[in-house]
């Protein structure tokens, strides 16, 4: 069993999965919809409050699907719930970097800022 595929997926409260008939998987939350389609082969089915991925033999095709789909749908239900931050930690010395609103200044090297 490929260890992603097998973790079911959690679905936080307002966050609803729905598996269509030609294997369309619909998740909706409160920051929107998302739907992705799945191969044909993996079965996905909806459990209470969880999602499950399964795959009928142990192919590596199917291997690789078996994973894929089931951290797609996870990615679907983070982004319709909560959305994606990002978040980045620089280490390092002889550099000094700044947040000035939706930019990035970086002091490298003997750069000196324009006074004026």
């Amino acid at each position: 069993m490929s260890r992603i595929g097998k973790l079911p997926v959690d679905l936080p409260k307002g966050v609803t999965v729905k598996v269509g008939s030609d294997n369309v998987v619909v998740v909706k939350g409160p920051l929107g919809e998302l739907k992705q389609a799945v191969n044909p082969d993996i079965t996905v089915a909806v459990e209470g409050e969880q999602v499950n991925v399964s795959r009928p033999t142990d192919q590596p095709r199917h291997r690789s699907m078996h994973g894929l789909y089931r951290a797609l749908i996870q990615n679907m239900v983070v982004g319709v719930s909560t959305g994606y931050t990002i978040q980045q930690e620089l280490v390092g010395v002889g550099y000094k970097v700044e947040a000035k609103g939706q930019t990035l200044e970086f002091s490298l090297g003997y750069w000196v800022p324009d006074i004026r």
